[in-house]
């Protein structure tokens, strides 16, 4: 909601929601000296969603500025920083770099073709662990079961921006996107997950894209979706119980406060 009523620089998509001097500033700072080097974080035009098992997140960008000999003084050792910022807040990304880590410092002697197997199992590895780590701690309770039939609605298009699908906005903007059905009510109070959902076509279109929609404030975040090429099946689902299409994950969630 506060992103929604934050103003765009004129004649851009940037919304800027932070200005502030670098960490590496705080000595000089402390000193009663002026900051040398700035950081200016944004919105490329609504904050990007991702989501990932139990794991969500909103992505911005940031442009550092500041004096050429005091940014190229930090290039020495500010990616370790960086770096560690990032794993700090990613502890399943940081626990799998430490165990690669280790392995890489034991030396092995094999063909090429078993060095390119040992780095495909890695990196099935990583996904693996990060994908069971975000589902481990998902427990859950039933507490009621919600049935909604669509009865199809007349097309119309999009009324919100998308926060995980910046093509979905460009299609809504060309007129070559539209509502199909709902929206339906939700008590934004309770936590949804979506066991099955799909649709029946009276007439065989080909070559579209369809979606799950949840309204979350102003804004709408992508659920599944499908691309339906040349003789698709008049019923077609989009998440079966234990699977989402889109994103092949077995817990298909529905942000909180969707209403």
């Amino acid at each position: 909601h506060q992103v929604f009523k934050m103003k765009k620089i004129p004649g851009t998509d940037i919304i800027p929601y932070r200005f502030k001097p670098n960490s590496s500033q705080k000595k000089r700072m402390g000193k009663g000296k002026p900051p040398l080097y700035y950081n200016f974080n944004f919105f490329d035009g609504l904050p990007e969603y991702h989501r990932v098992g139990s794991t969500e997140m909103f992505v911005a960008f940031e442009l550092q500025i500041g004096l050429e000999a005091e940014v190229n003084g930090l290039r020495k050792n500010h990616l370790s920083y960086e770096e560690g910022r990032i794993l700090k807040a990613q502890p399943l990304l940081k626990e799998s770099k430490e165990k690669s880590n280790e392995d890489d410092a034991i030396t092995i002697s094999a063909p090429s073709f078993l060095n390119e197997k040992l780095e495909i199992d890695d990196d099935l590895k990583l996904i693996t662990s990060v994908l069971e780590g975000n589902f481990s701690n998902c427990e859950y309770r039933a507490l009621d079961q919600k049935k909604i039939i669509g009865k199809g609605t007349t097309p119309i298009a999009p009324q919100r921006l998308c926060l995980n699908n910046k093509r979905l906005n460009i299609w809504a903007d060309l007129n070559k996107a539209v509502v199909l059905d709902g929206p339906f009510e939700l008590d934004p109070s309770r936590r949804y997950s979506v066991d099955s959902t799909g649709l029946k076509m009276a007439n065989r279109i080909e070559n579209i894209s369809v979606g799950l929609f949840a309204y979350v404030g102003p804004y709408m975040v992508q659920i599944s979706a499908l691309l339906l090429a040349i003789r698709h099946a008049k019923e077609v689902f989009l998440i079966k119980p234990g699977v989402n299409f889109l994103t092949m994950e077995s817990i298909s969630m529905l942000p909180p406060k969707c209403d």
